[in-house]
Parts: C-alpha cells; structure tokens; sequence
C-alpha cells in the first residue's frame, strides 16, 4: 500500500511530505486499460503506443520524483511501487517504461540548478530515457563542458523521450569519474536494435551520438547521487539514489508475477479444472513465494519513504529488491513447468509473462552477486588481502 493512503502520518513526518493523490488510481487505471488495448500490436512494434505513453503522461509518471518547483509532484517510493505493480500485473513492458521515467526524473533531479530549469522550466511531464550503467562512449574535456560521442546499447523507451541521461568515464586516469551527461532530442539517434525475448515493449534500443557539446550545467557524477539534492529537499531527494534504485527494476516485475499467477490460474479452469498433485504444490508454493516478494518489496519502499538512512538500510534494501525478483522468476518458471503445452503457444498471455519476466530478471541492477557483496560488507566487513 502507499504510504500517502495507508497510515496519514502526523504533519513534519517524512512520509507526510507528498500529496495524497500522487499517482491517482483513476488515471492508473486508465492507463491499464490503454496498455491492455496495446497489447496486440506492442510486441511486434517493440516499442509503447502513443496512446499508452499520453496516459503514462497523464497519470504522473513523469513527474512523480520532479521537484514541486517545477511543478512536480516530488513522491514516495510506496507509491510509485503500488502504481508499476498494478500496470504491470496487465502489461509487465508498459509499468517498466512508466516506472523507469519517473525512476530517470529522479536521477535528473541532482543535475545543476540551470540544467534542472532547462529540463523542466516549461513542464514537469518530460519524458527521460537513460543509458548509464555501465559507462561508455566518449567525454573530452572542453571550456565549459564536454563533448561527448559514442553508442551505447539499451535506452528503454527511448523513441518517446525528450531527454536522454548518458554516461562516460571522464577525470584524471588515476582518479576515473563515473559522469552522468544529458543530451537533448536533437542530438542522439535512436538505433532500431531491440529484438528480444521478453520486454519486447520497452523498445529499450541502442542509441548513438556523433559528437555534442554537453555544458556543466547538464551534467552530475555518480557519485554525487549519494547525497542529497538540498538540505530542504523532498524526502525522494535527500535520500541517495541507492537505497531505492534497486526497487525501480523490481516493482515492475512484481506485478508482473501476480499477472502470470492469474493467467495460469484462468488457464488452469479452462474449459474445465485440470489438477494432479504436481499442478497443486506448483501452484502452492508460487503464489506464496509472489505474495512474499510483494512484502519484501513494500517493506523496502516503505523503508525509503520513512526510515533513517544508514549503509546498512541500503544494502539491506538492494538485497530486499534483488530476492523479490529472484522469487517471483522462479515462482512463474515453476508454473510455466507445471502447465500444459498450451502455455507454449503464441497468443499465451502466461507466455507472455515468463518471457516478459525471465527478460526482466537477467537486468545487470537485479544481479544477486552484487546485491549480496554489498550487504556482506556492511554486516561482515570487507573481505582482507587474502580473500576472507
């Protein structure tokens, strides 16, 4: 549940920061019904319709993580959580590009003061695609800023994006910086590259830009996304982009595990119940594992809305997220082996969802080394010269 709808904390509580009707059900669910009509073309198109994105748009997406400055609606992570998880129990590719856009807002939010008014001085609903992990292309150093070329390999719903956040390697050899650079419209060309197993929707293609100048004003390191924005920022932005990045991949997928779970279950009943005791535990063990990952998820949403911020909490909320992801790809890959030879058809909505959700699941920021190096440092300590 939102954090706005679910325990009305007291006036000067984190929690209390946003307005109650971030992300408002009716608009998300009309959003649901856009994706649903979407659904035919979408996978052949390899890209979202411009009736999905209008209604991505129009339910506040876009601006869900931009500052109230600019009109924004500065929200929480429970949230934006609720939302992707309900668009994504109907169309997995349509909640990965609504989340990812507010998800990119929020990165944006760090740049400059004079590149926060360049992006946003005439509307908070800009759409912004990113390609930053891991970084590529060239940064030269040049007065004022950068010129930057290079390809880099997956921008997810980069065809409807105004913006496009880039990362380079830029500094001293021996000091390497981790450079994240927005690029206007007019300087990137979309490659038409993404053909994949799942996700077909996202259009998540390769993108390329010939040389650019790129001003400070519109460029952030990686680093300085661990701190806040401003000491009287909203909450989104004064926590670090880590303790809830994770999240923004996983939340997507969690709805989509709930969606596999009622195709197999429409699947199973049609045009009569067919049950064996495999079929049972499957279905059993599945649900409950989805049921958990949704909890798991909640509760680090929650965490980023409210908790105080420690090494530990991220960590804590990385390894949460990845393990959701985990859970429901394998809870959906066992249905998938306890189902029928229906399921392998084209035209199986459950298909769709295993294809949707295994494609999901191999994403670099949900991969279980990482998450659990880092949450073992924070408990153990650092691994000494030897290893141990």
């Amino acid at each position: 549940m939102s954090a706005s709808a679910a325990e009305n904390p007291p006036a000067g509580h984190p929690a209390a920061e946003s307005p109650a009707a971030e992300l408002p059900a009716g608009a998300v669910d009309r959003l649901v019904r856009a994706a649903e009509r979407d659904l035919p073309a979408l996978e052949e198109r390899r890209r979202l319709g411009a009736e999905t994105m209008a209604e991505i748009t129009a339910a506040g997406f876009l601006r869900h993580f931009v500052a109230r400055e600019f009109g924004g609606t500065a929200g929480t992570f429970s949230a934006l959580l609720d939302a992707s998880a309900t668009v994504g129990r109907t169309c997995p590719s349509t909640a990965w590009c609504a989340t990812l856009f507010a998800a990119h807002g929020r990165l944006a939010s760090y740049l400059p003061a004079e590149g926060r008014q360049a992006l946003w001085g005439s509307s908070p609903d800009v759409p912004i695609a990113t390609a930053i992990m891991p970084p590529r292309g060239r940064a030269v150093p040049v007065p004022g800023g950068w010129l930057l070329s290079g390809r880099w390999d997956t921008a997810s719903g980069v065809d409807h994006a105004d913006w496009l956040l880039l990362a380079s390697r830029t500094g001293a050899p021996d000091r390497p910086e981790h450079r994240i650079l927005a690029v206007p419209r007019a300087d990137w060309t979309v490659l038409d590259s993404w053909r994949s197993l799942g996700m077909r929707g996202t259009g998540s293609h390769a993108v390329e830009v010939a040389e650019v100048f790129v001003p400070e004003r519109l460029s952030v390191t990686m680093a300085d996304l661990a701190h806040p924005v401003a000491a009287d920022a909203a909450r989104c932005h004064r926590v670090p982009v880590q303790l809830a990045g994770t999240l923004m991949f996983a939340a997507p997928v969690a709805g989509a595990a709930e969606g596999a779970l009622d195709a197999w279950r429409a699947a199973a009943v049609t045009p009569r119940p067919v049950r064996s005791a495999a079929s049972d535990q499957a279905l059993s063990e599945s649900s409950a594992q989805i049921a958990a990952a949704r909890l798991l998820l909640e509760r680090a949403a929650r965490r980023a809305d409210r908790d105080e911020v420690t090494p530990l909490l991220v960590a804590e909320n990385r390894r949460d997220a990845v393990t959701a992801v985990r859970w429901c790809a394998a809870a959906v890959d066992r249905l998938f082996h306890a189902a029928g030879s229906h399921v392998h058809c084209d035209g199986s909505p459950f298909q769709r969802y295993w294809r949707d959700i295994t494609t999901a699941a191999t994403h670099g920021a949900l991969g279980p080394a990482g998450a659990a190096a880092e949450y073992a440092d924070t408990v153990l300590g650092p691994p000494g010269p030897d290893g141990r």
